[in-house]
């Protein structure tokens, strides 16, 4: 695996400020070609957000071709996405929870609509209103969203600490932060490790990086869905 540190990690922030503060990670083991079949998992059948389940959808998404980019792009509401050979590190965690039947996108916004004080609003952005087209689209958001509707959980050393499902923030310098899922593969160079897919400059990839950029989150987050239920809601 790749090092994150010294210049190319340098490399990788500079790359995440110029795509506007969407950040996403990257190398590939071979885990990365296999499909998971959603259908395997009894919870899959009873329309359950589990951790076993977002660990298998983050685990699809290794199947996709996706070229790291973050624009901004107006997309339809609810259950809107960029077009699918492209995104940025929020992007795999929104797409990860679609698989599960959660809409990140409608959920996020309709918190910030009742709550828009309660997130970040960085100078660069400038709103004065939420924004379908991004705000889900924003590490900072899924940030604040997770902590209010899901559990936050310490930041510790201890890999033992950090779960299949769990999501994890980091920071990359400054402003611009990083999100990815750990999933249920370990790490050969400690078995007490999990990986991490996450995108981060070169599409989506499986890799050993939890503890090689500075940790700003933990976080679970398992709505309740069920099968009369399209998606889940943050109310």
């Amino acid at each position: 695996m790749r090092s994150l540190s010294g210049v190319g990690l340098s490399m990788l922030v500079v790359s995440a400020v110029f795509l506007g503060g969407l950040s996403g990670c990257s190398t590939q083991s071979s885990d990365s070609k296999a499909s998971i079949n959603m259908k395997r998992s009894p919870s899959a059948k009873q329309g359950l957000a589990t951790p076993e389940r977002l660990s298998y959808a983050a685990l699809d998404r290794l199947r996709h071709r996706v070229h790291y980019d973050g624009r901004y792009i107006p997309i339809s509401y609810p259950n809107g996405d960029v077009p699918q050979n492209i995104g940025v590190c929020t992007d795999t965690v929104v797409r990860s929870y679609r698989k599960l039947g959660v809409d990140l996108q409608r959920l996020v916004h309709e918190d910030m609509s009742r709550n828009f004080h309660a997130y970040p609003n960085l100078p660069k952005w400038g709103l004065s209103a939420p924004d379908p087209n991004i705000d889900h689209r924003r590490v900072h958001n899924l940030k604040a969203f997770f902590s209010r509707h899901g559990s936050r959980l310490p930041v510790t050393a201890n890999p033992r600490d950090y779960r299949p499902g769990d999501l994890v923030t980091w920071s990359l310098g400054g402003d611009q932060e990083h999100i990815g899922i750990i999933v249920d593969r370990k790490s050969k160079a400690d078995p007490n490790r999990h990986l991490v897919v996450h995108n981060i400059s070169d599409g989506e990839k499986i890799e050993d990086v939890l503890f090689q950029m500075p940790i700003t989150g933990h976080y679970r987050y398992f709505p309740r869905t069920s099968h009369g239920m399209k998606y889940a809601s943050a109310r």
